[in-house]
């Protein structure tokens, strides 16, 4: 999976630099997060992970507990100094996942309800809701209520009434969720061309990876409610370093101890391209793992048996999941799932390709 590459990228102070510790229940957020302006930023992470509780905190609506929220150099939000800014007296916009317009107003009085809140009178703030209707392609709908509008027609009424506002921060909750496969990639590139118009900072949290990859500059990767990973997506997918984010980019991960090209996982030595010493992370993918129905001749490196576990689609291909000394996950074609007869609990070699097997320190 490639991204589509970073537009721009933040220099000096951040626009928004923020320590988000937090509480909800049982679940405890601690999560640092700076975003220049015109920076794209994606939280990802699996479901529980604490990317809502983190976008409820920039967005006011869930207070601190601990640490900051500063904003353009204005702090909104610092439990030290018995500081905390309203939700609406924040320069911020959200898009909500269900968009929530509201039912009543049409598509112009939804997106001119934020200016109005901020003072502007009822021409004006209608002028100004016709001009942004009209930069999201949506001219001839002004007066058309939410339930007259499609799933990608509400979305961009829900991205007008963010942006109608002049946000310093722009807060995208799962944007794109609602939406049906072929609207979402339409909407998916609208929403980008407008993302690169907007000069403030933008937090989007998704679980989708392909929203992520294409729309932000940079990852930040939350688990448990903590911050596992960040980069680009070229770092990210490259070097993961959780499950999670293994799973998330394709690649199979195993973490063992390293003595030059050989990586000892567990009772197996993998042979890998990369040179490490000490701790380290052994990645390679599905693609790279053949399947054999004895051991392979000549006894080549990075062999051992398993077990069938599983076999499912997988694009043109078949994901077939491995037990034994390594789990792991392998794509195989349909003429050679066929020839091999796989079925869940048979027997196979696994043979893993050293040249397409990576490592790196876990440290790194």
């Amino acid at each position: 999976m490639t991204a589509a590459g970073p537009r721009r990228r933040a220099a000096g102070t951040p626009l928004l630099d923020a320590h988000l510790a937090a509480d909800r229940g049982g679940f405890h957020l601690d999560v640092a997060l700076r975003v220049g302006a015109g920076e794209v930023v994606a939280l990802l992470g699996p479901n529980g992970a604490g990317k809502t509780t983190a976008l409820r905190a920039l967005a006011g609506l869930h207070p601190l507990t601990a640490g900051h929220l500063t904003l353009d150099g204005v702090d909104l939000d610092r439990p030290d100094g018995r500081v905390w800014v309203p939700p609406e007296r924040r320069p911020v916009g959200v898009v909500f996942q269900d968009y929530l317009l509201f039912p009543h107003l049409s598509a112009r009085d939804n997106v001119a309800f934020g200016p109005r809140r901020r003072g502007a009178d009822r021409r004006a703030a209608r002028a100004l809701a016709d001009a942004w209707l009209d930069r999201v392609g949506l001219a001839g709908h002004a007066r058309r209520r939410p339930r007259q509008l499609s799933g990608g027609q509400a979305q961009r009424v829900a991205l007008a009434r963010a942006l109608a506002v002049e946000p310093t921060l722009l807060l995208l909750d799962e944007p794109l969720a609602a939406l049906d496969a072929r609207t979402r990639v339409d909407t998916r590139a609208e929403l980008h061309r407008h993302l690169g118009a907007h000069p403030g900072a933008t937090v989007l949290v998704t679980h989708d990876p392909l929203d992520a990859l294409v729309l932000a500059d940079r990852l930040v990767i939350v688990e448990g409610g903590r911050v596992v990973q960040e980069g680009d997506a070229a770092a990210v997918t490259a070097r993961p370093r959780t499950d999670y984010v293994a799973r998330l980019v394709g690649l199979n991960l195993h973490r063992g101890h390293a003595d030059g090209h050989r990586v000892q996982v567990g009772p197996l030595a993998l042979t890998a391209v990369d040179r490490v010493v000490g701790e380290a992370f052994v990645a390679f993918p599905p693609a790279a793992v053949a399947l054999h129905p004895a051991r392979p001749d000549g006894s080549p490196r990075n062999t051992w048996p398993a077990t069938v576990v599983g076999v499912q689609r997988h694009g043109d291909h078949l994901r077939v999941e491995l037990g034994g000394p390594l789990p792991v996950s392998a794509d195989v074609t349909p003429a050679a799932a066929a020839a091999l007869r796989l079925r869940p609990g048979q027997q196979v070699w696994v043979a893993v390709k050293a040249a397409e097997t990576r490592a790196y320190p876990v440290g790194s």
